[in-house]
């Protein structure tokens, strides 16, 4: 596995492939070489393009490991349109277990692939913005690029 780290308008941004998919994009170092290869700079050039607004889907190839229960959770985020948000309720209704609210949570906490699966479209019941492993700040710059791209 490689990565490679930027310094981004949201914060320094970690990337990681093997076997030419996507594996991990984090805001905290991995545990991996370092080695800038080109899908790693295609990621990134998407993920500036993102923050600029002048993107709204990415064109890279996934592979987050998880447990089958994660998965499932992480498939469903990808469904939440760009600009819009869901709740933890939501999504545990949406994958068939209205109360696995906990642990959607919990599978939005591994969320390897951080931006390209948007767990930050992921809100309280109330409202309010909850936890994000980059911290709130950068959840509510992400929130905040996609109201104003999508008008």
């Amino acid at each position: 596995m490689h990565q490679y780290s930027y310094q981004t308008d949201i914060g320094k941004i970690f990337i990681a492939e093997e076997n030419e998919q996507i594996t991990n994009i984090s805001f905290k170092e991995l545990n991996c070489d370092i080695k800038e290869t080109s899908l790693i700079k295609q990621t990134y050039k998407e993920l500036k393009e993102y923050i600029n607004r002048k993107r709204k889907t990415f064109d890279i190839p996934l592979f987050p490991a998880g447990t089958p229960f994660q998965m499932k959770v992480w498939q469903e985020l990808q469904k939440i349109p760009y600009g819009e948000t869901r709740t933890y309720k939501d999504i545990a209704k949406a994958i068939g277990n209205e109360k696995a609210c906990r642990a959607v949570g919990m599978a939005n906490n591994k969320n390897p692939i951080a931006i390209i699966i948007p767990c930050h479209r992921v809100i309280g019941t109330n409202g309010d913005l909850t936890g994000y492993a980059g911290g709130l700040g950068i959840k509510k710059k992400l929130l905040n690029i996609e109201k104003y791209y999508k008008k």
